[in-house]
């Protein structure tokens, strides 16, 4: 019988708590910032508050901290195309228990994430959206990694990010990210440099729920 699930029972989900694992696993190897446990749980939960803040119906705020929470899932297989292996991953072990509109928001929402030619079409996808790429900081270089911050700028800049705020302003519709970088150790324009796409992302996300997207480091607005 098709139900209501919850993140918990995501989370219960042995197959979904494998896949991620196994994901952590194979992007250590190639030196990528965090994508594990700690990455998926962040991301449900901002992306729950913003589900909130902004308005979402209570099955929304489900739905969208069920897509963020297994979004990466697909890395184990391969990185490319990973975000359509996800949705198909989701859908392979949850399709009998979930109703087939829940289902299908889902796997758009895990299929766009990182798809950034792909139409954002439903709220829970650009919540996930915003969720996803606000997450820039210090603990997402691994162990494995700080040795290879200075020849890998991904590394570096989430290195030298030391803050992360995120904030919703209702009355004046602005969703805000706000971050601390230390630039003695890694200079603004890098972090401009990987992360202008995401930015833009985050911005049409924005425009989809109705919101403008505005960025601060280091108490200068730039967005």
């Amino acid at each position: 019988m098709k139900k209501n699930i919850t993140l918990e029972d995501v989370k219960a989900n042995l197959q979904i708590d494998e896949y991620i694992k196994r994901s952590t696993k194979f992007l250590e190897l190639y030196h990528y910032t965090d994508h594990g446990m700690d990455h998926c749980s962040l991301v449900a939960e901002r992306a729950r508050y913003l589900a909130k803040e902004i308005g979402l119906s209570e099955k929304e705020q489900e739905l969208a901290s069920i897509a963020s929470y297994v979004h990466d899932i697909g890395n184990f297989l391969d990185r490319q195309n990973h975000e359509y292996w996800g949705a198909l991953l989701f859908h392979s072990i949850f399709q009998n228990e979930i109703p087939a509109d829940d289902m299908a928001t889902i796997m758009q929402a895990i299929a766009t994430h990182d798809n950034y030619k792909a139409k954002i079409i439903n709220a829970v996808a650009a919540v996930g959206m915003i969720a996803d790429k606000s997450d820039v900081r210090r603990s997402r270089v691994t162990e494995k990694n700080k040795s290879q911050i200075a020849g890998d700028i991904h590394n570096r800049v989430n290195f030298g990010a030391t803050g992360n705020k995120f904030e919703v302003d209702k009355k004046d519709k602005k969703i805000t990210l706000i971050l601390e970088i230390d630039t003695s150790f890694v200079p603004v324009m890098e972090y401009f440099e990987i992360f202008t796409y995401r930015m833009v992302q985050c911005r049409k996300a924005a425009q989809f729920l109705g919101y403008k997207f505005q960025l601060v480091i280091n108490d200068f607005k730039l967005l």
